[in-house]
């Protein structure tokens, strides 16, 4: 496999870095040939960006102004979680005025009814996963959390796809295993952009507990499995570890160590990050 390149970008939060990053992965050639746009966003919470729990909607709305020089649809995604409304937390969290003020439309995929099945060859744990079909028709763009996740070691960009599912009660994929399931998502619904926001990071007890990192990191991939690597490797954790990334490039989704770094030094971003419990 290609040696992948992974963008990062430092800066006081503002729309500049995560132009910066996109720029250095040639967005705008990769998404040019697509009629729509969905940037899943991370709201396994309602509570706001500044906390390192949710996606930021600053991250988001860089990333919109930057698709809005293409004739594409923009559709800002998530859906519920177990615990967390996602109608309620697009609200909460500001990404509904943000929408508003930028002509984009929000939708939560649980309200969608109709679904397409997408069969899972060789899958770790799923035979196969129903999704909204305005999803396999899309662009995916995984706007992410740079934080620790006390069920998958973190919770970056392969993992924000788990929300893609429109299950409200997603316990019964948790029973299956949950790094099995985010792998077998990512085999078949594989995000064309990660952008991972690390403005306000978490580190600790995540993916909703944990502490408040300011780290004013961005960074973005075409490759997934690349991307996070090098989020965890920001963290100063070792994406070997990591389950899901260790599997997705054992199976070929992506590089996990021949990744070029564009942009920032790796080595002057890097923090060490107090590991979920």
């Amino acid at each position: 496999m290609a040696e992948s390149t992974v963008a990062l970008q430092t800066g006081v939060r503002g729309y500049e870095p995560v132009y910066q990053a996109l720029d250095l992965i040639n967005f705008n050639k990769v998404i040019k040939n697509y009629h729509r746009v969905l940037i899943k966003v991370n709201f396994i919470t309602d509570k706001t960006w500044d906390t390192g729990a949710t996606t930021d909607p600053l991250v988001v709305e860089a990333i919109i102004h930057k698709l809005q020089s293409h004739p594409i649809e923009i559709l800002v995604v998530e859906s519920d979680a177990t615990m967390t409304n996602a109608d309620k937390a697009f609200t909460v969290t500001g990404m509904k005025a943000m929408c508003e003020s930028n002509n984009v439309e929000w939708i939560n995929l649980r309200n969608i009814q109709e679904r397409t099945t997408l069969p899972i060859s060789q899958g770790e744990t799923l035979k196969s996963i129903t999704v909204p079909t305005l999803v396999v028709d899309s662009a995916i763009i995984s706007a992410a959390k740079l934080k620790t996740h006390s069920s998958t070691g973190v919770t970056l960009g392969m993992k924000n796809m788990f929300g893609l599912l429109p299950d409200k009660f997603k316990f019964k994929y948790h029973a299956r295993g949950i790094s099995k399931v985010i792998v077998d998502i990512n085999s078949v619904l594989k995000p064309t952009v990660t952008v991972i926001d690390g403005f306000i990071a978490m580190e600790g007890a995540g993916p909703t507990r944990g502490d408040p990192v300011k780290m004013n990191t961005i960074l973005a991939g075409i490759d997934p499995v690349a991307t996070d690597a090098t989020g965890c490797r920001v963290m100063n954790i070792d994406p070997h570890t990591i389950r899901h990334i260790q599997r997705a490039a054992e199976k070929g989704l992506g590089n996990i160590d021949q990744i070029n770094v564009v942009g920032e030094s790796l080595n002057a971003v890097i923090r060490p990050f107090k590991q979920a419990r």
